[in-house]
């Protein structure tokens, strides 16, 4: 068995066990470094195959910004979970259901799975040559060049979801004092203020 052989194995289990401790914890604090042993683990495996880049946007995006913002909210939020496990707990007879039904459609799907023998020629038309190309450079080429079109289209979308999220959840309150841009715009400098003269040993 080669090193590369046996880094794969080991970090393909470290991802299974970490994403199974991540559901099965019991503290949340723990499932959220479970979640990061699994994002770290992935990134390994993206190494192995040679994605480089796509491993450290993995552990930068993932592992250094998201899970580390999971990490503090759950600490700082102060949360019954119990309460949360009371509630779990009478839908888990549907859950228990539903997981049993995904695992028997999983156990179809790749019971009938066979490999195509187009497979590998299919994916080679996919990307260009990688001779003397390195891997950031490729995908750079590929999003940008080839794939210009979908990748703006997906940007599209995001910013149009994130604007819908914005308006579904703005509350206006009446007894907060907001922002009037335009009226600062075009205040009057002669009306903006008031010269006092006063006098020595008075108050205005």
């Amino acid at each position: 068995m080669t090193f590369a052989t046996f880094a794969f194995y080991l970090f393909a289990v470290v991802v299974v066990m970490s994403g199974l401790l991540t559901v099965m914890a019991r503290n949340p604090v723990h499932s959220v470094l479970w979640l990061i042993a699994a994002f770290l683990s992935s990134a390994g495996l993206f190494v192995l195959v040679g994605a480089e880049f796509v491993a450290m946007l993995l552990i930068i995006v993932y592992v250094g910004a998201v899970a580390v913002l999971f990490l503090f909210v759950v600490m700082m939020l102060d949360v019954d979970f119990a309460e949360l496990k009371a509630e779990m707990a009478k839908y888990m007879p549907l859950a228990l259901l539903i997981g049993v039904v995904i695992l028997m459609q999983l156990g179809i799907a790749f019971g009938v799975w066979e490999a195509s023998e187009q497979a590998e020629s299919m994916r080679r038309a996919i990307t260009a040559d990688m001779g003397g190309v390195e891997n950031t450079a490729m995908l750079g080429q590929l999003l940008y060049d080839r794939y210009i079109l979908l990748f703006q289209l997906a940007g599209l979308i995001l910013l149009v979801a994130m604007i819908g999220a914005i308006v579904l959840t703005l509350r206006h309150r009446s007894d907060v004092k907001r922002q009037d841009v335009l009226r600062q715009m075009y205040r009057d400098p002669a009306k903006a203020m008031e010269l006092k003269d006063v006098k020595p040993g008075q108050g205005l």
